[in-house]
């Protein structure tokens, strides 16, 4: 029970993290705007130094096969290829806007969900092998989430839907570590089985939505001023991954 109550405590501490986007509802919109490229450009660098630094490499250190985790990796951008390529079918070909949002958003949704069971899983299979183990575990993931939800909400922002919607969305998505860690605590998975998969799965989809999504936006404009500020986002998202290598 105390190891339930430490896991299940840890992971809606992460999930409350997904609301951190609450603090833009006092920004007049005209404010935002200005910004939202930025934080699209921070999303793009964290999901990239996610993939690269964090979840790539692990991938690896947990499979003795290179050609599985490449293959691992080519399937998530190739699910989410499809996943995206559905999301135009269902949607109608307007501006984004509240009430046609961009289908990248939708993506985002779906792979930071996905991201989020991972870190449910891994949260609570660090809680069973020792307490003061697992709250390391948490303390990383949380300095871990924070510029990737903020890069995240900015992302879907800019792609039309509304705030208050953002906010629900990415709750709802954080909301899956609880989800992950109950898997693990409740059916006793083995979380490196499940986890041999779906990191380099979630890298791929990382992958293909930083490059296939987020790039093509931020070359939409071409100002130098913005471009530099876009640029300099990008890396502070991908330094950022790099710094967290010592909490881990």
């Amino acid at each position: 029970m105390v190891v339930w109550l430490y896991a299940l405590s840890s992971v809606v501490v992460v999930s409350l993290i997904s609301l951190i986007g609450v603090f833009t509802l006092s920004i007049k919109q005209e404010k935002l705007e200005k910004v939202l490229i930025y934080l699209v450009s921070l999303s793009t660098g964290t999901l990239l130094g996610d993939a690269f630094v964090h979840l790539i490499p692990d991938a690896y250190a947990q499979n003795s096969s290179q050609t599985v985790v490449a293959l691992n990796i080519l399937s998530g951008m190739l699910v989410f290829f499809v996943l995206e390529k559905y999301v135009h079918w269902r949607h109608c070909h307007h501006l984004a806007s509240p009430t046609h949002p961009h289908p990248f958003s939708m993506v985002i949704l779906v792979g930071d969900g996905l991201h989020n069971f991972i870190d449910g899983l891994i949260i609570a299979a660090s809680f069973l092998v020792s307490i003061p183990i697992g709250i390391a575990t948490t303390i990383a993931v949380v300095f871990h989430e924070i510029p990737h939800e903020i890069g995240n909400f900015g992302s879907l922002i800019y792609g039309g839907i509304t705030r208050k919607k953002a906010l629900i969305y990415n709750f709802l998505s954080g909301l899956m570590a609880v989800l992950g860690a109950v898997a693990v605590l409740l059916v006793s998975i083995d979380a490196k089985d499940v986890t041999a998969f779906l990191v380099p799965f979630a890298a791929g989809g990382f992958i293909y939505v930083a490059s296939a999504d987020l790039i093509p936006e931020l070359h939409k404009n071409t100002e130098v001023k913005k471009t530099i500020g876009q640029i300099f986002m990008l890396l502070l998202g991908i330094g950022i991954m790099l710094l967290l290598l010592n909490l881990e």
